[in-house]
């Protein structure tokens, strides 16, 4: 049943999606988008991905909350650079290690680092765990101590929204016999 549920979800969502491309609510376009929808939900449908934890409403809006405040931060400090006087800041390729142990939460919190200005992830080490990020900003040792503990702490928050080990259950294909 929740399959299926998911599936109508989905469905619905690529529809809605078809709508915004068209820009124009017609009878035409809504019998397009379901089609189309349903091609893609039948012809092209994505391996499912293993849900392992269990999502904790409180985190999640610490989560929300930090990663807004790190959104508003790092566009002050990025316009900063932008017009302040004198040369370019330096840059570099900072390597971090997250001990999240879902690929979901994984691709998370890399999404959220890159949405977060001054900085982008360039390579992710899947096994080791590893991302390797272009970092705007690593001119005094203060900036580069502010990415890793920009990093720690969403990495932090996400294990507490999604991966508590009092509600972790690897998924049934990560387990090791």
């Amino acid at each position: 049943m929740r399959k299926i549920a998911l599936r109508l979800w989905v469905v619905c969502w690529l529809v809605l999606v078809w709508q915004l491309l068209w820009g124009d609510v017609s009878a035409a376009n809504v019998l397009s988008g379901l089609v189309v929808a349903l091609v893609i939900t039948v012809l092209l449908p994505l391996p499912p991905v293993p849900i392992e934890g269990r999502l904790h409403p409180l985190s999640l809006l610490r989560l929300t909350a930090q990663i807004g405040y790190y959104l508003v931060k790092s566009s002050i400090q990025v316009a900063w650079l932008a017009v302040r006087p004198g040369p370019p800041p330096a840059t570099a390729v900072l390597r971090a290690h997250l001990a999240l142990k879902s690929d979901l939460v994984l691709a998370l919190a890399v999404n959220v680092l890159n949405l977060i200005p001054g900085g982008i992830v360039l390579e992710i080490d899947q096994a080791r765990r590893l991302i390797y990020v272009h970092v705007l900003d690593v001119s005094t040792e203060r900036t580069v101590r502010q990415f890793y503990h920009q990093v720690a702490e969403i990495e932090r928050l996400m294990i507490a929204t999604f991966e508590r080990d009092t509600h972790w259950r690897p998924a049934p294909e990560r387990e090791v016999g």
